[in-house]
């Protein structure tokens, strides 16, 4: 974690490093970079939120290629995948009726929806995201796509609260 003034006097590079774990989404992390200094970790978080609503199908896509599925643990190294690691810790990986249904839950999510079930984990027990799973496959297309980009929104203002302290 880096307090707020030296996360405004690091050189745009390492601001940039420092942040992209946060989201894959390259324009998000350069336009809070390019904002500095703020002048107080809330004043990060309300531009970082700000940037996010404008968030849409481009943006959820490249935030997707760091994400991995719900209930399977990150394949890679790196900050996006020591994020999910932590977030999801919750999930156990020892159940396997609530593995089993995770798998297969996100196969019919990715089926109906074309794309990586996205929520929260951080917080919620492997029960409560299965049951998130199994409502949200009710959803329609649009309703759905506000409610991913909703939780992505979430995660990232969670990570971004993680890197930056007062």
């Amino acid at each position: 974690m880096t307090a707020l003034i030296p996360f405004n006097q690091l050189s745009a590079e390492q601001a940039r490093a420092l942040l992209a774990p946060c989201v894959a989404i390259p324009h998000w992390v350069e336009q809070l970079v390019a904002e500095r200094p703020y002048a107080s970790r809330g004043a990060l978080l309300d531009k970082a939120r700000t940037l996010a609503a404008g968030w849409g199908e481009a943006e959820l896509a490249q935030a997707l290629s760091a994400h991995p599925r719900i209930g399977e643990k990150p394949q890679t190294t790196g900050g996006h995948a020591e994020f999910s690691r932590r977030e999801q810790s919750a999930v156990d990986d020892n159940d396997a009726r609530l593995t089993q249904a995770l798998k297969e839950g996100n196969a019919r999510y990715e089926a109906r929806f074309g794309r990586v079930f996205l929520i929260r984990a951080k917080g919620r027990s492997g029960e409560e995201i299965l049951a998130a799973l199994e409502r949200r496959l009710n959803n329609g297309d649009a309703e759905e796509l506000r409610e991913t980009l909703a939780q992505l929104v979430e995660i990232t203002l969670l990570r971004l609260e993680g890197v930056i302290s007062e």
